[in-house]
């Protein structure tokens, strides 16, 4: 079965790293989908976040990524997947996902959406947390793996 884990990964977090690698046991192939959104302000560049998810899963080889912009139905049809993986941290990401899914089954029967949820170790986790934290020079550490903290004290301009 071949499924898509979409998202901005803006940057990737542990916790997104945490549903990969769970993803790509119990999947036969799994797209890290990494949306292009020319609206939305971002801190890396889609190449950029090509990079580093690509660094971070050389050694998954039944785990690819790719970049997509549009609707995700029209993508998950390109690809020719069977459904869509999705990470829940919280009560209010469940709602918002359980949303999305009823919107995108409307739009393609044929999709299905699978939630797992999030190891507790991630369950605070967020690429948003991740780049606050960093943009006032605070440790990132558990948030992200330490090549994304570099990145990301670049970004900033913190050398610590």
């Amino acid at each position: 079965m071949k499924v898509i884990f979409p998202g901005s990964f803006d940057p990737v977090t542990r916790g997104h790293l945490n549903i990969i690698v769970r993803a790509s046991a119990l999947f036969d192939e799994v797209v890290v989908a990494v949306l292009v959104n020319q609206e939305k302000r971002q801190l890396f560049s889609t190449p950029e976040k090509i990079e580093m998810l690509n660094e971070l899963l050389y050694d998954y080889h039944n785990v690819t990524v790719k970049e997509f912009s549009g609707l995700l139905v029209d993508f998950v049809q390109n690809e020719k997947a069977n459904a869509v993986v999705r990470g829940i941290r919280t009560a209010a990401d469940f709602d918002y996902e359980r949303q999305l899914s009823l919107l995108n089954h409307s739009l393609y029967s044929g999709m299905e959406e699978i939630f797992l949820l999030t190891d507790a170790h991630y369950a605070h986790v967020s690429s948003s947390f991740a780049r606050e934290v960093a943009s006032f020079g605070g440790d990132v550490s558990g948030l992200v793996t330490e090549n994304v903290a570099r990145r990301l004290r670049a970004k900033f301009n913190k050398t610590s």
